[in-house]
């Protein structure tokens, strides 16, 4: 019988399907090279293969296409009868998770990898700022992130992806240190893997060496493919990079070329919220506001998520309160309001609260951001994301701070993190 990557046994006898197999996974845990052509080809190799169908589905839920990935989950459940028990239970992750049964998939994922800890694959979607437990909701889903990893440590040893994502969870709870230094070593390894390019740029961003991340990212981006999913993404973390140091003059020629709606194959919600978030922390630091951007990116948000849904929730009301749209505002708000009072988003009530400072504060109404803000401050976990997309929030807050003339408040918020890199991109606070 032929293995994986990670020593695990496959139910194939064809080493072409193996090899796609394990490539394809690679391609995904990495975000770069084209999963999807692999498979078809390991498809077309042994088309018994339960596997293959499994990644395949993964492969099409991330790119949003979710009957097409309902239906490779399904597929790999049906081959999987044949296969062993543990390749069951990885066909029925990814059947449940492309089915909308999020929790379940969770619940099976950790009974999964306590007794096949190195199935990393099954591991991956409870990964990460955007996998379940990311998305959770919870206030503690950064701690219990760490949680799920930290026993699994042994089992990987000094695998390059292991070390990416638990690197990650150690950034976002403050230990960034010892995840810079553990990312570091995974891109000896891999050095071309976006995922782990992205999670040091998290790093270097938390300890607040935003020239050393521009100048990495301005040159490990040129050769990342813009049909990769992190494209979109990690051009936003140069972006932002510059908008940290104050050079603001290519910004936006960055942001048009590789972020805008139209420019990019990005999954859709980082082509949405990273827009949002950027033009909004821009204003903040003082650039002047694009009218044009904002209308593309309202647009963009109406086509594309004509319900609110996670992250995209705590971002949506940004381009009607940029425009001045304040039916869209309104509308917006009743919505998020009313799916977080009936238990539809994972942060609640939260989207709702945010959509209100945020409109306060283009309306110069200084004390209402501060009164909404301050008391949910340590619930906008919540809404998912990384300290660093967060940070849209916290600079909103700063802001209101500075404007309403209270620099010592600013201070004592930031302070108040001792953990983090005190730097902050918004005109006038030094």
């Amino acid at each position: 019988m032929l293995h994986d990557r990670y020593g695990l046994e496959l139910s194939t006898n064809s080493s072409i399907a193996r090899d796609a197999y394990v490539d394809a996974v690679d391609a995904v845990l990495s975000a770069t090279g084209d999963a999807e052509r692999l498979l078809q080809t390991g498809i077309e190799a042994d088309p018994e293969f339960a596997l293959n169908y499994a990644v395949l589905a993964r492969v099409q839920q991330l790119s949003g296409r979710m009957p097409e990935a309902k239906a490779s989950g399904e597929k790999a459940v049906e081959l999987a009868k044949k296969a062993t028990d543990r390749e069951k239970q990885h066909a029925q992750v990814f059947q449940l998770l492309t089915s909308g049964q999020g929790p379940k998939g969770l619940e099976l994922i950790r009974s999964h990898v306590q007794q096949y800890q190195r199935d990393a694959f099954v591991l991956a979607p409870a990964c990460s700022v955007f996998g379940l437990i990311g998305f959770s909701g919870r206030v503690e889903r950064e701690d219990e992130q760490v949680a799920l990893l930290k026993p699994l440590v042994k089992a990987y040893e000094d695998d390059w992806w292991f070390l990416t994502v638990y690197a990650f969870a150690l950034v976002e709870i403050g230990e960034w240190k010892h995840g810079r230094d553990l990312v570091e070593r995974a891109l000896e390894q891999k050095p071309r893997s976006a995922h782990t390019a992205h999670v040091r740029a998290h790093a270097l961003y938390e300890a607040g060496e935003d020239q050393l991340l521009a100048n990495y990212l301005e040159k490990w981006l040129p050769d990342y493919s813009s049909d990769c999913p992190l494209s979109c993404h990690v051009w936003w973390h140069l972006c932002l990079a510059k908008l940290m140091i104050g050079d603001h003059q290519t910004i936006f020629d960055i942001y048009d070329q590789h972020c805008a709606p139209g420019n990019t194959t990005s999954p859709s919600i980082n082509v949405f919220t990273d827009g949002a978030s950027l033009l909004w922390r821009s204003e903040l630091a003082g650039i002047e506001r694009s009218h044009d951007r904002w209308e593309a990116l309202l647009d963009y948000r109406n086509s594309s998520f004509p319900k609110p849904m996670v992250f995209v929730d705590a971002h949506g009301a940004l381009p009607a309160i940029a425009l001045g749209n304040k039916t869209d505002l309104d509308e917006w708000h009743d919505q998020v309001l009313e799916a977080g009072n009936n238990g539809k988003l994972p942060a609640g009530h939260i989207p709702a609260e945010l959509a209100k400072a945020f409109s306060s504060h283009a309306k110069g109404d200084w004390s209402s951001v501060i009164s909404i803000l301050e008391p949910i401050s340590t619930d906008v976990v919540r809404i998912g994301g990384s300290r660093a997309q967060r940070d849209l929030i916290q600079n909103t807050l700063l802001s209101a701070f500075i404007q309403d003339g209270r620099p010592e408040a600013a201070r004592n918020f930031l302070n108040a993190q001792s953990d983090r890199a005190q730097t902050v991109p918004i005109s006038g606070f030094n």
